[in-house]
């Protein structure tokens, strides 16, 4: 039985090994440490894992998700589906365009949009549906984008959890328009931070390199507005020792989640949908009682968790009913994930005695909750 005088488990635990602090210092020896070789290998490397499509590094997923966005001529005037149980930054994007989030719910199985809420949340001013692969399992991309081809709809995937994730055979990323990825040190693989746009259509890869970059291609030949969202060297090197490893720490998670799913007998594990590929970003289970009490007990017996997300986006202050802005929303699905969902361990640095306190710890919560 586990207690509080063993060694604490956390939620997740960034890896940055020798490979990586020897890229880093190969980089800052060098003295190009932005937007250079490094970079232009990361993005050559990074289109292997999304079937060959051009790739985009920018300063991070946000930066990716709205970028692409501004790409596609999303802006005032327009709507965007979005769920709502996700993090901020799926909406902040939308509202950093000019254009306004619209909140679909989502199917309780796999935490992602629904595509039936997707299909009645499209109205006349709807230019995209942005579903996110949440948790590392991959949306509906089979049910959703039928739905905004025959609306015309732009379809960008907020892949930024789900690194390496595939729907038949697919790989998360070469769906839609466009596919954004987060390199946050929790991520399945990182770069310290940064992101990635990937795409089918080399124009408009042409115009997020230039959005990226102050809108120019040739120094002080500017075509058009464009930001500060580059990548640096430093990062792209990083990337790019993280993206070697990205294979085996995908598996040793995968083969986490599957011990987990064996063995606990207290919680609701996560399903996977038929055709899905989970890479376990995060493991999240729900728990039929008190989440928050149960938190507690775990923190007691030494093993860390983590609630995502408490608070569903469209409860978020910038997103409440006001000013000609938002509305009331009848999303169940997602208040009720909101109050239920628990993230336990699943990073590849677990040990094998780690998984079993994680197991005896969660299995004594039983009734007392």
């Amino acid at each position: 039985m586990p207690t509080a005088n063993d060694h604490p488990i956390p939620a997740a635990r960034p890896v940055i090994g020798e490979e990586e602090i020897e890229a880093a210092v190969r980089v800052l020896r060098s003295g190009h440490v932005v937007q250079g070789p490094e970079v232009a290998a990361f993005e050559e490397e990074f289109s292997q894992l999304v079937a060959g499509r051009h790739c985009v590094a920018v300063n991070s997923g946000t930066s990716a998700l709205h970028l692409t966005l501004l790409a596609l001529g999303i802006g005032p005037g327009d709507e965007v589906i979005v769920p709502s149980f996700s993090f901020a930054a799926t909406a902040n994007a939308v509202r950093l365009a000019g254009a306004e989030p619209v909140f679909a719910d989502i199917e309780p199985e796999s935490f992602c949009l629904d595509p039936d809420a997707v299909r009645a949340a499209v109205g006349p001013r709807t230019a995209a549906v942005m579903p996110v692969h949440l948790y590392g399992h991959p949306a509906a991309m089979d049910r959703i984008t039928p739905i905004a081809e025959r609306h015309g709809l732009a379809v960008v995937e907020d892949a930024c959890q789900a690194h390496g994730a595939s729907l038949d055979g697919r790989p998360v990323g070469s769906f839609g328009a466009a596919g954004c990825f987060s390199f946050y040190p929790t991520k399945n693989m990182h770069a310290l931070e940064g992101g990635m746009v990937t795409v089918a259509d080399p124009g408009l890869a042409r115009t997020l390199r230039l959005l990226r970059n102050q809108g120019m291609e040739a120094r002080y030949e500017n075509e058009i507005v464009g930001a500060n969202m580059r990548m640096t060297d430093v990062a792209a090197a990083i990337g790019r020792e993280q993206l070697k490893k990205l294979p085996a720490w995908i598996e040793r998670r995968r083969a986490n989640a599957a011990l987990l799913d064996s063995r606990l007998t207290t919680v609701v594990t996560p399903p996977v949908a038929k055709g899905a590929r989970h890479v376990y970003h995060q493991y999240t289970v729900r728990v039929p009682g008190d989440r928050d009490m149960a938190r507690k007990k775990l923190a007691a017996l030494g093993v860390g968790s983590a609630v995502y997300y408490p608070t569903p986006i469209h409860r978020l202050k910038p997103y409440l009913p006001g000013e000609g802005r938002g509305r009331d929303w009848d999303l169940p699905e997602t208040e009720r994930a909101a109050a239920e969902v628990l993230s336990l361990p699943v990073h590849p640095s677990l040990e094998d005695r780690d998984l079993d306190r994680i197991v005896a710890a969660v299995n004594t919560l039983g009734g007392e909750l």
